[in-house]
């Protein structure tokens, strides 16, 4: 009768490797992680920490790049330089318009492309990237060239509206790749179960469909709104004689920035970051 092999005794408690190198390794084992993540958000979030800080900032000269102060004097008017109420009216105009029209159609895009089989979809999905994967120097120049190519300057100036019409064309390549992602797991058998239950195909995408997208439209809109507002290079080209946010700061930033300019970053900062916060809470009390 053969002996079966006896188990290994553990190692004592006293025996097992200790010292200052273990500990720290089982630290970073825990946390490296946690570490890397926090120091990324800070690294991302620096440059925004910074114009937060300097927007109560008081300078003596035009400069605000070296803090000499603190004052809320600049909150209190925060729009007090010249020419800057019309910029940030114009960038909001173009934003809010740009946003709305980029989503509406970026919606219905990204409805037909998943939904439905037609003659050019896969050409289509491919050409809907395109203005995602070009620069932005050569996306503003070529729209510059159709402009100029379409009629001389009496009939089709640059101003407002080729901004505008510049906008929508980039928002909606991201507002049908934000769609999308969230058409690729809808449930269609809670649209089958609807029309089951004698409802038509309007009822059924205002009852069913479109209340699940409804989180996609909104983050879609997000980031078309974020897009238009801070675009620089793409307005640059197609603005003419038109001044928005982005291309007062450049102006502005040859002679110095006014403090007013981090003032209205941080509203802006602000107002999308709170967007964001109230989306997701809104949303997962829908799902509680």
């Amino acid at each position: 009768m053969t002996a079966m092999p006896s188990s290994p005794t553990p190692a004592p408690i006293s025996a097992r490797p200790s010292g200052p190198g273990v500990l720290v390794r089982r630290l970073l084992d825990n946390y490296l992680l946690l570490i890397y993540t926090g120091l990324a958000v800070i690294y991302l979030m620096l440059p925004v920490a910074l114009v937060i800080l300097f927007s109560f900032n008081d300078p003596k000269g035009k400069s605000n790049f070296v803090w000499q102060g603190f004052t809320l004097k600049y909150w209190l008017n925060p729009l007090g330089v010249d020419g800057l109420p019309q910029a940030v009216g114009l960038s909001l105009l173009i934003a809010f318009l740009a946003t709305a029209i980029a989503t509406i159609l970026g919606t219905l895009i990204a409805l037909a492309l998943v939904r439905y089989e037609f003659r050019g979809r896969r050409v289509t999905n491919s050409l809907i990237f395109l203005p995602m994967a070009t620069p932005e120097i050569i996306l503003g120049a070529s729209l510059l060239t159709l402009f100029v190519s379409i009629g001389s300057e009496p009939f089709f100036p640059l101003n407002a509206v080729t901004v505008l019409i510049a906008h929508v064309m980039f928002n909606i390549s991201y507002v049908v790749t934000t769609v999308r992602a969230r058409l690729a797991g809808f449930p269609r058998h809670l649209e089958e179960a609807a029309m089951d239950l004698y409802a038509n195909e309007f009822q059924t995408f205002w009852k069913v469909t479109f209340p699940l997208i409804l989180p996609g439209i909104i983050a879609a809109a997000l980031l078309a709104f974020s897009l238009s507002i801070d675009d620089f290079v793409i307005t640059n080209f197609t603005a003419g004689k038109a001044q928005t946010f982005p291309m007062f700061i450049y102006a502005k930033y040859r002679i110095g920035i006014p403090p007013q300019v981090n003032v209205i970053g941080t509203i802006i900062f602000l107002v999308a970051v709170g967007s964001v916060l109230l989306t997701t809470l809104q949303g997962r009390r829908k799902r509680a």
